[in-house]
């Protein structure tokens, strides 16, 4: 079955997979790939990416085309950024941003292997600081886990998301607040997003059973 997504289908109506930009070369563990019709595919896992979990749970509204550029914020190791980087294609750019210099060492060799992977050691929290090295994004993904996590979002949506571009995020309820529950605070991220001026809500879905407490948000940066 056809997926929202270039370069993706979902086999069985469940196995999502992706076309594998680096045939025969994988980089993380229980990864598996798969030939259909001449061609080697990555099985992407929803229980370990809130972008496979957000498909599998039906969103419809991601933005990634191919040749898009995405700038994507907390790249981590580069696991789902890797699977990006499929759906974009050769043409297209994943622009990585990470905090973290230990892991973004795995997500140098990762993108060291696949040329439109450009990896950020930056703090989301300030885009300044890496404005001079990123390209206006037809996507912004971000998973990040901070008490200000759609502060974070909307700062960098402002500054590097296009106009008509779409912005998706990752929202982890228990690092917003451990105190409240998950729904509650879904539905204060939903109240802000709507009263953000120059964005709508397009897709929403909880992120339940692939990933507890955990929503999805996809937003539309309107035209100017």
């Amino acid at each position: 079955m056809n997926a929202p997504l270039p370069n993706t289908c979902v086999l069985g109506g469940r196995r999502i997979l992706t076309r594998n930009l680096t045939p025969s070369v994988t980089f993380f563990e229980r990864e598996r790939t798969m030939m259909l019709e001449g061609d080697e595919w990555r099985e992407f896992d929803p229980r370990r990416s809130k972008l496979a979990a957000a498909l599998a749970k039906g969103c419809q509204q991601f933005g990634i085309k191919e040749g898009g550029v995405v700038l994507y914020l907390g790249a981590s190791h580069g696991y789902t950024s890797s699977f990006v980087s499929d759906m974009v294609g050769k043409d297209g750019l994943v622009q990585c941003v990470e905090i973290g210099p230990v892991v973004a060492r795995d997500l140098v060799f990762v993108s060291e292997a696949r040329e439109n992977m450009l990896p950020i050691l930056a703090n989301a929290s300030f885009p300044n600081t890496y404005a001079w090295r990123v390209l206006p994004a037809d996507v912004v993904f971000q998973d990040i886990s901070q008490r200000d996590q759609v502060d974070i979002f909307l700062r960098n949506c402002r500054a590097f998301l296009k106009p008509g571009g779409v912005g998706l995020l990752a929202i982890k309820a228990r690092s917003i607040d451990v105190t409240r529950p998950p729904g509650e605070i879904f539905k204060a991220v939903k109240r802000q997003l709507d009263s953000t001026p120059g964005f709508v809500i397009v897709d929403y879905r909880d992120l339940a059973p692939f990933e507890k407490d955990h929503a999805f948000f996809a937003v539309k940066r309107r035209p100017q």
